[in-house]
């Protein structure tokens, strides 16, 4: 058997879409999970976070943050605050894969940009994806094509045969975007997805007040209701 890594393969949306048979959603309302009615947030929350924007505006505007710092001063803040720290939540890390992404300009000719994904799963329906570059920054962009494959890694055991969503956030702790895929069960069958746009620490508003409640918001998704 020959071993392929996945982003020798998927370095695009095309090749994403054609090898695990996606089809971008054209329904304005495939994705409201990201859009609305989304949990609030208390004053206290809303202070914390714009603590935790003001802290790595501070640390950034010197130059490239490293994955450790990234987590420290903004994801895991964040992650406590949304909950997937405590019960009924179980995170377990996954697998780091590296990229390699063509130069799109003349100054970068002759250099290849790196950069890594950090995988993290919480209850098997949420896929954190952790950009890491070297050297330069990565358009979280270049990592959507392999985070759709792991959204379709893994299929979920002990269900019955419908749409299963799933869904997943990439960052490199200054950009955030959210993905959701409606796998379908047959593999025959084509599954649908979409994206969020991009959230960031540059706009006058704090936009990691909406990160937050679209953290909420799944992971009120992902809590089992009673029986």
């Amino acid at each position: 058997m020959v071993l392929t890594a996945i982003t020798k393969v998927l370095t695009t949306l095309e090749q994403a879409e054609t090898l695990l048979n996606l089809s971008r959603s054209v329904d304005p309302g495939f994705f409201p999970e990201w859009q609305g009615p989304l949990p609030p947030l208390t004053e206290a929350e809303e202070a914390r976070l714009d603590r935790l924007r003001a802290r790595y505006r501070y640390h950034r505007r010197t130059g490239h943050l490293a994955e450790g710092v990234v987590n420290l001063i903004v994801l895991s803040p964040l992650l406590e605050l949304a909950g997937f720290y405590d019960p009924p939540f179980q995170l377990r890390a996954e697998r780091s894969i590296s990229l390699e992404i063509p130069p799109v300009s003349p100054e970068l000719e002759g250099q290849v940009l790196q950069g890594r994904l950090d995988f993290l799963v919480v209850q098997g329906s949420f896929w954190l994806a952790i950009v890491e570059s070297k050297g330069t920054d990565l358009n979280l962009e270049d990592a959507i094509p392999q985070t759709l494959a792991y959204l379709l890694a893994s299929p979920p055991q002990g269900q019955p045969p419908a749409p299963t969503p799933l869904y997943a956030m990439v960052t490199n702790g200054g950009q955030f975007l959210f993905l959701k895929v409606m796998r379908e069960r047959v593999t025959s069958t084509v599954s649908d997805y979409d994206l969020s746009p991009f959230f960031s620490h540059l706009p006058l508003g704090n936009q990691l007040y909406d990160v937050a409640r679209i953290l909420k918001g799944l992971g009120q998704r992902m809590i089992p209701s009673p029986v």
